[in-house]
């Protein structure tokens, strides 16, 4: 007998964890354009098989709806943005975009990795803490460019910055005041509504 397929599903279902930095920057995304979505957390029986029969890597953030599937986090954001134009979280024009692309994944190489094995607690947590300390420090000129990471609007840069920023003092970095114009810049976007939608229950007990 073969085995079941996916069930249908005609809504957005975003498959997530309840803490992962590139689930977060989807659900910013769909956040700030304010769409309608179920998420799926993993971490139970029924929801990781589910998963599987969509995608069979198990990676996430996975988005499903209908016939499509798509995951890697940048993959799914600017599919959101694409077909969810309003507001666009990409430049108009293709070196604009292509910047916002290369922040992203500086981003997530950068930033993200080192911010995952540090939350981890793994034997080289205290290097990993140590480095993305001074990644942050070169960083804060960038901060202060413009209202928003890199640009004068709100952008796909933000949704990777900021899950990493909302972290930081889980992952036990505290940036010297040398860092304020990242501080204000992160308790500035803290408080938008759209950040606050973004939050599992488990990332507000992160601060």
């Amino acid at each position: 007998m073969a085995p079941p397929g996916p069930k249908s599903r005609h809504t957005l279902t975003l498959y997530t964890s309840s803490d992962g930095v590139e689930c977060h920057l989807v659900r910013l995304v769909l956040a700030v354009k304010g769409l309608p979505y179920e998420a799926l957390e993993i971490g139970s029986p029924r929801v990781d098989s589910e998963l599987l029969l969509y995608n069979p890597t198990g990676l996430v953030p996975t988005l499903v709806e209908r016939d499509i599937v798509l995951y890697c986090a940048p993959v799914v954001a600017e599919y959101l943005d694409e077909r969810f134009p309003h507001p666009s979280l990409l430049p108009s024009d293709p070196l604009g975009r292509a910047r916002c692309r290369m922040a992203m994944q500086r981003v997530l190489v950068e930033w993200e990795a080192p911010l995952r094995k540090i939350l981890a607690n793994g034997e080289e947590a205290d290097a990993q803490r140590r480095g993305l300390r001074s990644v942050l420090l070169a960083s804060v000129d960038l901060f202060k460019a413009a209202k928003f990471f890199l640009s004068p609007e709100l952008g796909l840069a933000d949704c990777a910055v900021l899950p990493v920023l909302w972290r930081l003092q889980a992952a036990g970095i505290e940036l010297p005041p040398s860092a304020d114009p990242i501080r204000q810049y992160a308790e500035r976007m803290f408080e938008t509504a759209f950040f606050q939608r973004s939050l599992t229950d488990r990332e507000r007990k992160m601060r």
